[in-house]
Order: structure tokens, then C-alpha cells, then sequence
């Protein structure tokens, strides 16, 4: 992941307060998967259809946000809710 580390250190979920962790490229696969059939929404109830090229989960494994141009996308409303993806 190419989102500077001192970054990742003090964000949070805006949502939980819980610290943050880069998604692995097997998290990212597994993700796209779904997306890519159209089983994904975010937390908006919208189905997610752009791929993640990078993402961040929250410490307790319940929101993923998308990194976009090394941008983290921290808006609570595109958020993925990570219990809709088996084996993350």
C-alpha cells in the first residue's frame, strides 16, 4: 500500500473511533470478487462497482473504505460493511 504510514497511524473509522489497517492483497481480491458479480453494497445500500486497488478495514473488522489515489474515502455513507464478505 502506498498510503504514508505516519497517515494510517492517526486515522480512525469516523464512525467507531477504531484504528485502521491496509487491506492485503488477498482481502482485496476477495472484495473485488464480490464486486465484480454485484453482491457488494456499501453502507448506503448502493451497490458497489469500482474495484478497490487499495482499502483500509477498521481494527474490529466491520467497515472497509476505499483508497483512491492514495486517498482514503473516510465518508461513512460509502463504507463497506465488512460482515457481507465471508472468510475477511
Amino acid at each position: 500500500m502506498t498510503l504514508d504510514r505516519k497517515l494510517l497511524e492517526i486515522l480512525c473509522c469516523p464512525v467507531s473511533k477504531q484504528g485502521l489497517t491496509a487491506l492485503n492483497a488477498d482481502q482485496l481480491a476477495l472484495i473485488n470478487k464480490q464486486i465484480e458479480v454485484g453482491e457488494l453494497t456499501n453502507t448506503d445500500e448502493q451497490v458497489v462497482t469500482t474495484p478497490l486497488t487499495e482499502g483500509l478495514i477498521t481494527d474490529n473488522h466491520q467497515r472497509i473504505y476505499r483508497v483512491d489515489d492514495n486517498i482514503p474515502i473516510m465518508l461513512e455513507k460509502e463504507s463497506i460493511p465488512a460482515d457481507q464478505i465471508d472468510g475477511l
